[in-house]
């Protein structure tokens, strides 16, 4: 029981600031009262997921999306309400310049208007004390023949080449995959090879994001999972849930016993352990469940399928592996999955002085009735803000 606790507090959970504020699907965005209308209120909602699970210290800001004036009071900010300014995220795909792509186009100048955001990315990292810069790239073509495939490769190498160099000594670069969309025909990071490639001629702090929802349909996610993790190039994961594309739903929604592979894989491979350097984040849109029990409810998620993992009889399933014992080895895994943990996590939150039941402490604390009180007037945040 001593290594389910102690695996359950090194997992912290990264929340994504535009979880926060409004979204929907391409065809309405719905929008909600009490979301926030600028940063600052933004880490205020994610400091009470952090408050109520224990386990989502820090929040991950997108530029231009979190854009200040002074990056590093927005981190002071951050500190007073018991959370800290996570990963720096990138955006070279809002802009009619990058209709052919960012770092990929083949004009120059549009090249180096993208390049040079990706180092104010970095600039930002300086003054809020990130660690990691992820960098997920829209390009690609939509019909053969529509640019020189190993020219974007080659461009794209060379941005990636200049931003790495530009990095602090404790700062990483997590390189994003995504199989199709915007980019229908070909995309220039499709996949975990690609994205691994550039990163071993980059060096080793240049890391492979895993998204859970940018596969296709019957992808071994754990099996990227196990290899990255085994060359150390695992820099971290995007967690949400999708039934047919790119959804960004709750994590363990669609198939929460992939969730638990894959988080088996983790503990397996060492990537609890600080040393690794694996970043758990999510990346969500909560279009029509309300944005703060969403989040926290996917902090459970996550946390559950890790208390399964943890509860994996190593020894047992390595001695049934080594036998040829399928059923064997297979009736360990299942044994671990099938079993209740939310008793054993309420101990664990009630250990640390938090409420067994995240969500029902929430809705009793007052806090949604006070944001939807107090913020009214002025823009909220959603898609672009």
């Amino acid at each position: 029981m001593s290594d389910l606790h102690a695996g359950l507090a090194s997992l912290a959970i990264e929340t994504p600031s535009w979880a926060y504020g409004n979204s929907g699907t391409r065809f309405k965005v719905f929008a909600q009262k009490g979301v926030p209308r600028d940063p600052r209120e933004k880490l205020a909602d994610a400091a009470q997921v952090h408050a109520f699970t224990g386990a989502a210290p820090t929040v991950a800001l997108h530029i231009p999306w979190d854009r200040v004036d002074d990056y590093a009071a927005l981190a002071a900010h951050a500190r007073d309400l018991g959370v800290a300014i996570g990963t720096i995220n990138s955006n070279v795909f809002q802009d009619d310049d990058y209709m052919l792509g960012s770092v990929t186009n083949p004009d120059p100048r549009v090249r180096r208007k993208a390049l040079a955001h990706l180092l104010e990315c970095v600039d930002i990292m300086d003054a809020t004390g990130s660690r990691d810069l992820k960098l997920w790239f829209s390009d690609g073509t939509n019909y053969p023949g529509q640019d020189d495939v190993r020219a974007r490769q080659d461009r794209l190498a060379e941005a990636l080449s200049e931003v790495y160099a530009r990095l602090g000594g404790d700062q990483r670069m997590l390189l994003e995959y995504k199989l199709f969309e915007p980019a229908f025909y070909m995309t220039d990071v499709p996949d975990w090879g690609t994205a691994y490639a550039h990163c071993l001629k980059l060096g080793p702090k240049a890391r492979v994001v895993v998204d859970t929802g940018h596969h296709a349909p019957g992808t071994n996610i754990e099996f990227i999972v196990a290899l990255l993790l085994r060359e150390g190039r695992l820099g971290g994961f995007d967690f949400n849930s999708r039934f047919y594309a790119d959804d960004d739903l709750m994590v363990g929604a669609a198939d929460p016993f992939q969730l638990f592979r894959i988080m088996h894989e983790v503990v397996r491979g060492g990537g609890l352990e600080p040393s690794t350097g694996v970043a758990f984040m999510l990346d969500q849109c909560h279009n029509i469940e309300p944005k703060i029990q969403g989040q926290i409810r996917s902090v459970m998620n996550a946390q559950e399928a890790t208390a399964k993992a943890l509860l994996v009889d190593a020894a047992a399933l390595r001695a049934a592996q080594e036998a040829g014992d399928v059923l064997g080895a297979n009736a360990v895994l299942m044994d671990a999955y099938d079993t209740d943990v939310r008793p054993l996590l309420a101990e664990w939150r009630s250990g640390r002085g938090l409420d067994g039941d995240p969500i029902a402490a929430y809705q009793a604390s007052g806090y949604q009735e006070k944001i939807v009180a107090a913020r009214v007037g002025g823009t909220q945040a959603g898609w672009g803000a």
